[in-house]
């Protein structure tokens, strides 16, 4: 069972609301500024042990790689405490707080609802490498319409709003490259794309374990186009960044094509979601239908839940040049050649 205080806070607000009874433009802009005052809250620390003046202690939850910091407590209180005296009947889910309870029920109701992690990246964080931030989202009727993503060491905001845009900065359209529009995908994608992807913190060594599934899938979409029996995807890279939001924040920049994963909860990915679709991205579920087998020309592309553990994200794209295949018509083919290159991952929990 949850926590008394664990269903209380996500579920404040569980009376169902449309987007359009919110003044979002001003839940926009407390959003950003609150992420950007989290951010500085995390480089401060940062700044503090690279001057030899501070030291982070880390604690172990389910595994060696999956820590938690006082970094990660502070900042959650501090925003909690920020969106509670600002908006008191909305509901609040933040991954700290959760994580100390004893149920993994999904707990997203109808009502306005804060999705917050801290800190996404912490491991990075403790070894002062810059790929951390703060995750930001805000969700109505189950979904993401405000999501906002601050990297303090690199000085990179990223950030939507519904109906508004995605921006870098507040300032710059997401996808980056639009001159004059939004680039197609390759023809014979996932060849030509940059593949990102995390190894998770599930590593239990064992046969049809996730960590050897995914594996697996990294080799396939690495391997040359005669490879693995053809399925060989010979992406143009692979990458491994260490943090959820960020992976899912450049591909909204179109810096990456294609984002794999299971295992992430929605703290990971509820901004990443929101700035993502405004910026023309999709987002669909990482295991391959389990109906097919190796052909999914027919199967329809669907969204993927916000709290459904599997995630596969496709970056903004421009239609062909010839007009034949819209952008959403190119995204959902690539969909489909992914799923015909990983293999199914297990992450299961109650409540979805």
């Amino acid at each position: 069972m949850a926590s008394a205080s664990q269903t209380s806070s996500a579920t404040a607000a569980s009376t169902s609301a449309s987007s359009s009874d919110l003044d979002l433009d001003s839940i926009y802009a407390f959003a950003v500024q609150l992420t950007k005052d989290a951010g500085q809250r995390l480089l401060d620390g940062a700044k503090a042990r690279m001057a030899g003046g501070g030291v982070i202690d880390t604690l172990e939850k389910d595994s060696s790689v999956d820590l938690v910091t006082q970094a990660d407590e502070d900042v959650e209180a501090f925003v909690k405490k920020e969106i509670t005296a600002r908006y008191p009947t909305h509901g609040f889910l933040g991954e700290e707080s959760y994580s100390k309870g004893a149920s993994r029920d999904y707990l997203v109701g109808g009502g306005p609802t804060w999705i917050v992690d801290p800190l996404d990246g912490t491991v990075n964080y403790t070894h002062l490498f810059a790929m951390y931030c703060v995750s930001i989202g805000f969700v109505v009727d189950g979904k993401p319409v405000i999501g906002v993503i601050y990297a303090p060491m690199l000085n990179q905001l990223f950030s939507a709003c519904k109906g508004k845009g995605a921006f870098l900065n507040e300032s710059i359209p997401l996808p980056l490259q639009q001159n004059p529009v939004v680039p197609p995908l390759p023809a014979n994608a996932p060849s030509g794309c940059i593949f990102s992807c995390e190894w998770g913190k599930d590593r239990r060594d064992f046969a049809g374990g996730n960590l050897s599934r995914k594996v697996e899938s990294f080799v396939t979409m690495a391997t040359e186009r005669q490879g693995k029996n053809g399925l060989g995807g010979m992406v143009h890279g692979v990458r491994s960044l260490g943090s959820a939001a960020m992976d899912l924040a450049y591909t909204a920049a179109g810096s990456f094509d294609i984002w794999w994963e299971g295992g992430c909860w929605e703290w990971d990915v509820a901004a990443g979601f929101a700035i993502l679709e405004e910026a023309g991205g999709l987002v669909t579920t990482a295991n391959p239908p389990e109906s097919k087998v190796g052909d999914y020309s027919d199967v329809a592309v669907e969204d993927a839940h916000l709290g459904g553990r599997l995630y596969l994200a496709i970056r903004p794209a421009g239609a062909s040049a010839d007009g034949a295949e819209t952008a959403r018509q190119a995204q959902e083919r690539v969909a489909r050649e992914v799923w015909k290159r990983v293999a199914s991952l297990d992450y299961t929990r109650p409540g979805v």
